[in-house]
């Protein structure tokens, strides 16, 4: 029986993983890391999420072990984020998430996001292999392609663009 607002009663690994990464924001702030979106302001700006609460959110992960902050600029002193090899490790969580939406919460537009293999084009399909050359992929080996229904401006059609261009 969950305690309170916390899986802490239950003895399962799937609890344990919800204590760290269960939380309304939380994926959706690393799905933003995952994109190149490291700065807060821009976190926040993207997502539309309240500043208190995205820091909460972005200490929570660091203590977590899921992104680490590293110095960007001296004067003002700001920082950015970044995955961790936990951090990183939560990509086959997101793209299942993305693709388990995509399968039962179907959009009369289709997926506002496309996955490709950055090598060849071709689609992922739910074991994480390229349809077309049959490539086991891993974190930066896909790139997210802007579906039909993503409005201009988007942030993640500009992220995708961004990601695209920079080649990762």
């Amino acid at each position: 029986m969950p305690l309170g607002n916390t899986y802490r009663g239950q003895t399962c690994s799937i609890a344990s993983a919800l204590e760290v990464v269960g939380e309304r924001w939380t994926l959706l702030i690393v799905r933003q890391v995952m994109l190149g979106v490291r700065r807060f302001d821009e976190i926040q700006r993207d997502l539309g999420i309240a500043r208190n609460v995205l820091q909460a959110r972005l200490e929570h992960l660091e203590r977590a072990g899921i992104l680490e902050r590293r110095r960007y600029h001296d004067s003002p002193i700001r920082y950015e984020y970044r995955l961790t090899e936990a951090g990183r490790d939560l990509w086959p969580v997101l793209v299942s998430l993305l693709q388990w939406g995509d399968a039962h919460l179907p959009r009369d537009e289709g997926p506002p996001v496309h996955l490709e293999h950055r090598g060849c084009g071709g689609a992922v399909d739910t074991h994480r292999m390229c349809t077309r050359c049959g490539a086991a992929l891993e974190y930066g080996d896909v790139v997210g392609r802007p579906g039909r229904d993503l409005p201009a401006g988007h942030p993640l059609l500009r992220r995708a663009a961004a990601a695209v261009s920079a080649g990762g």
